[in-house]
């Protein structure tokens, strides 16, 4: 791909009989990138870390989700992130050099002070080496805002919510910790009397699971759910079944949310200059009322 694209770029830069200036312009300085030894790093940097996200990526992004495998596969994508941070650096710079090397691109003395080529150099570029700029600027930043990234989306309450969510599904209903994620996260949604029940209804839930196949064949929490109502089991667990519809409410209220935000950002952005918030707001209102009219209308049609 790399050496088609350039071959691509000086096409059009030579051929001038059906191209303008400007679009010369664009693709010599395109080429004059994709020639250059920070374009190439840059390039082998992020395939390494896509390639090391791709899996939880993909996995996060199904619908029917594994709680526990999510758990592990987010700890190993940071143990994967972290051990290339610490022990990646050398073979990196030996496969850029290499490609470097079969494509007559220009290596940087890497012990010499850095000097950017597309900016003037400044007075404090003696004092960094162009393995410092590779090393720390790009290198270790980029793994680094990686793990921070995956360390604030996937914190430890988070973790341990998802953690104590997942004993719901396993094997054996581990009571303790149901009772801990209750009493921890949704003290509001239980009285005081409905967890001392809790408890008792998860130790005969737990006896039950292991000789019904619907129940006990249900490997994440939406099928747990389904597999209540099928069973006709909810109205009888109808604490378990208040724990299963608030552990449901989680990718909703996390993932959904930031999709719908980050539309209306790039909405906002696209048409600030035109649309005010007093418009957006009362255009939201309106559109979610529409939504929930035309809802009642096609259940009354259907009743």
């Amino acid at each position: 791909m790399f050496a088609v694209t350039r071959v691509v770029l000086h096409g059009i830069i030579e051929d001038l009989s059906h191209t303008t200036y400007s679009q010369c312009g664009d693709a010599d300085e395109a080429y004059d990138h994709l020639q250059s030894f920070e374009f190439v790093f840059i390039l082998h940097l992020m395939k390494e870390v896509l390639g090391r996200t791709k899996t939880l990526s993909q996995a996060l992004h199904k619908k029917p989700q594994n709680i526990l495998n999510a758990i592990e596969l987010v700890a190993s994508t940071k143990v994967s992130l972290n051990d290339y941070k610490n022990n990646g650096w050398d073979s990196l710079l030996a496969e850029v050099t290499y490609f470097c090397h079969r494509h007559l691109i220009e290596t940087p003395n890497m012990s010499a002070p850095y000097t950017s080529p597309r900016y003037r150099p400044h007075k404090k570029d003696i004092h960094v080496t162009f393995e410092h700029y590779y090393r720390v600027d790009l290198f270790t930043c980029t793994l680094d805002k990686q793990l921070h990234e995956l360390n604030s989306r996937f914190n430890e309450h988070a973790m341990e919510l998802l953690a104590l969510s997942s004993s719901l599904v396993s094997k054996e209903i581990n009571v303790d910790k149901i009772c801990l994620l209750v009493e921890k996260y949704y003290p509001e949604d239980f009285t005081e009397q409905e967890m001392i029940h809790l408890r008792y209804q998860l130790g005969i839930f737990s006896v039950e699971k292991t000789k019904n196949t619907k129940l006990s064949g249900a490997s994440t929490i939406s099928e747990l759910c389904k597999s209540l109502v099928e069973t006709q089991k909810r109205e009888t667990y109808y604490l378990v079944d208040r724990v299963v519809w608030l552990i449901l409410t989680l990718p909703v209220s996390i993932a959904t949310t930031e999709r719908g935000l980050s539309a209306m950002k790039i909405f906002k952005n696209h048409l600030r200059n035109k649309v005010a918030d007093e418009y957006l707001t009362n255009s939201l209102v309106i559109h979610i009322e529409n939504e929930i009219a035309e809802k009642f209308d096609s259940e009354s049609i259907i009743d």
